[in-house]
């Protein structure tokens, strides 16, 4: 069976990049732990767009789904306010779109 991967392509005003950053930097180990998990990265535009992509790489389908439904859904949830009255935070991404792809071929450095 071959390995899926998923890109969420999002759409981040430059104003919420640094933001964007923090907020997954902080978010070390929620989708690492998870069965059928192989790989993660966020990438951070360079020239011509306003979009990241955050490239995850599962086992299978029903991994991905199973992280979809459970883990990833926890730790998405918006809170409610703070103590001190802060609002719950926003979503720094102004738009999301996710692409679904069938691992064909791979290739690592050569020993």
């Amino acid at each position: 069976m071959a390995s899926v991967v998923k890109i969420n392509v999002l759409t981040v005003p430059a104003e919420q990049r640094a933001e964007l950053e923090k907020r997954f930097a902080s978010r070390a180990g929620a989708v690492e732990n998870s069965d059928g998990f192989e790989w993660f990265e966020l990438l951070r535009p360079v020239e011509g767009t306003d979009q990241y992509l955050v490239y995850t790489r599962w086992r299978s389908e029903d991994d991905f789904k199973a992280w979809m439904e459970g883990p990833m859904q926890a730790a998405h949830r918006q809170g409610p306010p703070s103590e001190g009255g802060e609002a719950p935070k926003r979503p720094a991404a102004s738009g999301s779109t996710l692409w679904s792809f069938e691992v064909v071929q791979s290739a690592g450095p050569k020993a």
